[in-house]
C-alpha cells in the first residue's frame, strides 16, 4: 500500500536540480514508473530516490536519460543479489558446522579453478 505520494509539482520542488523536461525523458526512459490513474501522475518516495540518484549520475557522468536507465538497471539487480546473497549466508549460517566447512573449501576450490583458466 502506498503511503504517501507526490504530484508532478511536489517532486520538482522536492529535487531542484530535476526539470521537468528531464522528470519527462526519464519517465520516458523507465527509470521511474509513476502510479497513473485519475488526473496527473502520482511519484511514490522510490521515485524520489531514484530521481536524486539519476541526477546525481547525470551530473557526475553526463548521462543521457537511456544510459541512466541501463545504470539503475545494474544497480537494482546487484541490490537484488546482495539480498539473495544474505539469505543464502542465512541458510548457511543454519548449517551444521561441519557442512559450513565443506561448503568453505568447495566454494575456495572453485573459485581457484576460474582463477586458473582465466
Amino acid at each position: 500500500m502506498i503511503r504517501h505520494s507526490m504530484t508532478r509539482d511536489e517532486i520538482l520542488s522536492l529535487i531542484p536540480d530535476l526539470s521537468p523536461e528531464a522528470l519527462a525523458a526519464l519517465t520516458e526512459a523507465g527509470v521511474i514508473q509513476p502510479l497513473l490513474g485519475e488526473g496527473e501522475p502520482r511519484f511514490r518516495e522510490i521515485d524520489a530516490a531514484r530521481l536524486q540518484l539519476a541526477v546525481e549520475l547525470e551530473e557526475m557522468f553526463r548521462l543521457d536519460p537511456e544510459a541512466l536507465g541501463l545504470v539503475l538497471s545494474l544497480i537494482d539487480q546487484l541490490n537484488g543479489i546482495r539480498g539473495e546473497m544474505r539469505a543464502v549466508l542465512g541458510a548457511l549460517a543454519e548449517e551444521p558446522p561441519e557442512t559450513r566447512a565443506r561448503l568453505r573449501r568447495v566454494i575456495h576450490e572453485t573459485r581457484l579453478l576460474r582463477v586458473r583458466r582465466e
